[in-house]
């Protein structure tokens, strides 16, 4: 597919560390990432994207303020898609201060304008908060309601139900996957030093990627789907099965043997 006809992906949060990473991993720089990308892309981010590629659109500064819905009508103009991970992560963070703004106009403005804009699907970063008010010892489904253990989760619980809102209205026109992300986690930082609770949750950038890649690229039939976002692990805090079978996500890694292995590298074990 050549350059003037590729599809446009806009990257919401085209900054940060999970972008950055997709950024390299689509550009084909990353280990077991595919050779080619028939994505063109544009960043949006408040801060200055680093590294970008000649061909990718930048976003940057106020005028990528998510809260503001011009510009969001601006940054979601002619897209294909929309991978929405702007957002305050912090599950300490204030609403009032951050996640109004940040987390709920942001996402409704998102949604709102990629439906009038004629985008095809949104991808949106939802997390595991969404869903860890329920007991550590009860394995968490991708169709589980929202059951958010703190405001920062219940405002990844209004994403989704944005993102269904729009989906129910739209007659089949627009589609979109929420992903209740765990912790993200480089491969090689991955320890020892953390509770089997916590490894449990751990997806790694590049499973992340690969789920990325399946929610975006794929999955031409779901309308809309609340998937789970984790590698696979040794011990799956949130079952993966429902997340197979919609939109074909295939993790390679798992944090236990990731954890032994670079403990081994280092001598602590």
């Amino acid at each position: 597919m050549s350059e003037t006809t590729a599809p446009l992906l806009v990257v919401t949060g085209g900054a940060g560390r999970i972008a950055t990473f997709y950024r390299r991993w689509l550009a084909g720089e990353e280990d077991g990432a595919p050779a080619t990308s028939n994505w063109r892309l544009r960043l949006v981010d408040v801060r200055e994207p680093s590294a970008n590629r000649p061909d990718d659109e930048v976003i940057a500064g106020p005028d990528a303020d998510m809260s503001d819905l011009a510009n969001v009508e601006r940054a979601v103009a002619g897209a294909h898609t929309v991978l929405h991970l702007a957002a305050d992560p912090s599950p300490r963070a204030d609403f009032y201060e951050s996640l109004l703004d940040r987390n709920i106009k942001a996402t409704y403005n998102v949604v709102h304008a990629s439906v009038a804009a004629g985008v095809r699907r949104v991808v949106f970063a939802s997390s595991v908060n969404a869903v860890n008010g329920y007991a550590a010892s009860r394995q968490s489904r991708a169709s589980d309601v929202p059951f958010p253990g703190n405001v920062y989760g219940a405002s990844k619980a209004w994403g989704e139900a944005v993102c269904a809102a729009y989906v129910a209205q739209s007659a089949g026109s627009f589609s979109a996957i929420a992903i209740r992300i765990g912790g993200v986690t480089a491969r090689d930082s991955v320890n020892l030093e953390v509770s089997a609770e916590m490894q449990a949750l751990r997806v790694t950038y590049h499973d992340l990627a690969r789920l990325f890649d399946a929610c975006v690229n794929g999955a031409p039939d779901v309308t809309f789907a609340v998937v789970n976002g984790i590698s696979n692990n040794r011990y799956l805090r949130m079952d993966l099965e429902e997340t197979r079978q919609l939109v074909g996500y295939h993790p390679e890694d798992d944090a236990f043997a990731l954890a032994e292995a670079n403990a081994k590298r280092v001598g602590h074990v």
